[in-house]
């Protein structure tokens, strides 16, 4: 293994960058270039307790949508993943313990791929995983290197959003599939005051019972609020040339699986 994360309603429509050249960080504007030190302190902070809030977020079934992306993902021996923002390994162990081929994970923030290096090595994939600090809008990587595409969780994270869906594209051979699970827009009304209720006020208290840190768990909350659409962020998979889009709506839309292919 080489090693070189005031309320809107659930309807709001998404902002991303603002007229300004400001873009959300949660329900804040901020500059473009503080946005990547903040996101890098709220994981630095959430990485030891992420896969524990992860299970406490989504009362456990982020693991089901997880499995749902590695089986669309397709793992056959012969193919690579690159697993973008990948953190603490969970796709790119699902697509190994699946048959897939190497992997390639790879995060920005060091304290979260230091977890997926650790999980690597408990379950004896080290010499199946590569690990990467690296940025996914900006990928220290040639054309067409790679068979598949992940991202779970972390676009919304990212700066510039349409950067890491070319980044992708760039990187896939012909015939490659890039897959986003994300956090999206429910779509079953009822669901909403729930939704909101269970994310804006349980939330923020689980993150400062159990990892002491409200604020991060409170950013990450609004992060999905601010978050394009399903339509939304399927035409920017098109518009980043990726073909044959599709969106698959997990769970009354509170995730979704968005997906392109390299043509």
């Amino acid at each position: 293994m080489s090693d070189n994360p005031a309320t809107a309603p659930s309807g709001t429509a998404p902002s991303g960058t603002t007229p300004s050249g400001t873009v959300d960080f949660g329900f804040r504007s901020v500059d473009r270039a503080e946005k990547a030190g903040l996101v890098h302190a709220v994981f630095d902070s959430v990485a030891p307790n992420y896969d524990r809030m992860n299970d406490l977020m989504s009362l456990g079934i982020h693991r089901v949508w997880k499995r749902i992306l590695v089986n669309d993902l397709r793992p056959r021996p012969r193919d690579t993943l690159l697993d973008l923002a990948g953190g603490t390994g969970d796709i790119s162990f699902g697509w190994l313990k699946r048959g897939g081929g190497p992997v390639l994970l790879t995060d920005i923030n060091n304290a979260m791929l230091s977890v997926g290096r650790d999980r690597a090595l408990q379950r004896g994939f080290a010499d199946q995983v590569s690990l990467v600090v690296a940025d996914a809008e900006k990928l220290p990587l040639p054309d067409r290197c790679v068979d598949r595409v992940s991202i779970a969780f972390g676009l919304r994270n990212c700066t510039d959003k349409p950067a890491v869906l070319r980044e992708a594209r760039r990187v896939l051979k012909p015939g490659g599939r890039f897959l986003c699970l994300e956090f999206s827009q429910v779509t079953v009304v009822a669901l909403g005051p729930l939704y909101d209720a269970w994310s804006f006020k349980v939330l923020p208290r689980i993150g400062r019972i159990v990892a002491k840190d409200a604020d991060s768990y409170r950013y990450l909350a609004e992060s999905i609020r601010t978050f394009p659409n399903q339509e939304t962020l399927a035409a920017m998979l098109r518009q980043a040339g990726l073909a044959r889009v599709a969106v698959r709506n997990l769970s009354g839309g509170i995730a979704a699986i968005h997906g392109g292919w390299r043509l």
